[in-house]
């Protein structure tokens, strides 16, 4: 059976995995984030550990800016220092393999897409609503990624003219629906804001009404213009949609095209914790496929 190496770059934490074309984790190793170049020593060692002589592609799920196309990292804001990075021809070089980079909302999509909340769909939304706000799109049957690999940067969309600072505008969506949003609220993180609404407290039940409330403003837009089957929505959504539900809903109904609402499914993310992991190992299987 084929075997992968995914690799999760992230600004805090890494993770390398080997799985199969099933999307099975067979094996991991777990770091801390450090500078570019122990990072990479160390991603290079673990991959190496995991190595079989069944591995036939490395996928790299990362956080944005990147060229995808030209397997580059891109200075993305929680990795300093990581400029003009060749992640794609380092990897192919060292273990001659076809290697592939994905930004980190397109590879989660995928893998809900192939594994998880999303399987079977031909057309999905992903939305990742965690620290930030951004979307992978599957759309008849394909990853859809623009012309310059940038599609799905809905956190960037205006809501309002001024407000929370998201995806550095003032008054955009991810400044309201994501976990940096919401703490500029005051009340603390997105997780905090959870336990004070499960054990009662109005305002963070307020809160968690307007959130609700703007991301169905965003919903009845992505609805009505890319009519998906399904919109799988990840994180912060998978813990806290029972404050959110009521008032997203109220406002699709009355935003959205009745039988384009119809058509469409809401749904938590399925993978939980192993979504990072499943997004990277998800990058190499479906960068063969997209070869094929």
């Amino acid at each position: 059976m084929k075997e992968y190496i995914g690799i999760d770059i992230g600004g805090t934490k890494c993770a390398v995995v080997r799985g199969d074309e099933q999307g099975t984790i067979l094996e991991k190793i777990r770091f801390p984030t450090q500078d570019k170049e122990r990072t990479l020593t160390q991603i290079l060692r673990a991959a190496r550990q995991l190595w079989t002589g069944q591995i036939t592609a490395i996928g790299v799920s990362c956080g944005g800016p990147l060229d995808c196309k030209n397997g580059l990292i891109l200075s993305p804001p929680n990795l300093p220092g990581w400029d003009q990075v060749p992640i794609t021809e380092l990897l192919s070089k060292h273990f001659h393999v076809p290697t592939y980079l994905e930004n980190d909302a397109n590879a989660c999509a995928v893998a809900e897409w192939k594994f998880g909340a999303g399987e079977g769909c031909e057309n999905m939304i992903f939305l990742t609503f965690g620290t930030g706000l951004g979307a992978g799109l599957i759309l008849n049957g394909r990853l859809y990624e623009g012309s310059c690999g940038m599609a799905g940067e809905v956190g960037h969309v205006r809501l309002f003219d001024q407000g929370h600072i998201g995806y550095g505008k003032a008054g955009s969506y991810e400044g309201y629906c994501s976990g940096g949003g919401i703490a500029q609220y005051g009340l603390g993180s997105a997780a905090r804001l959870a336990e004070l609404a499960a054990s009662g407290d109005k305002e963070a039940l307020r809160i968690w009404k307007s959130t609700g409330y703007y991301l169905g403003k965003l919903l009845s837009l992505l609805i009505d213009i890319l009519n998906p089957d399904k919109i799988v929505i990840g994180s912060i959504y998978v813990r806290a949609n029972r404050f959110m539900a009521d008032s997203m809903y109220e406002v699709l109904k009355a935003e959205t095209l009745t039988k384009n609402l119809d058509a469409c499914m809401i749904v938590p993310a399925s993978l939980g914790e192993s979504l990072g992991d499943m997004a990277a190992l998800s990058a190499a299987i479906n960068g063969r496929f997209e070869q094929a």
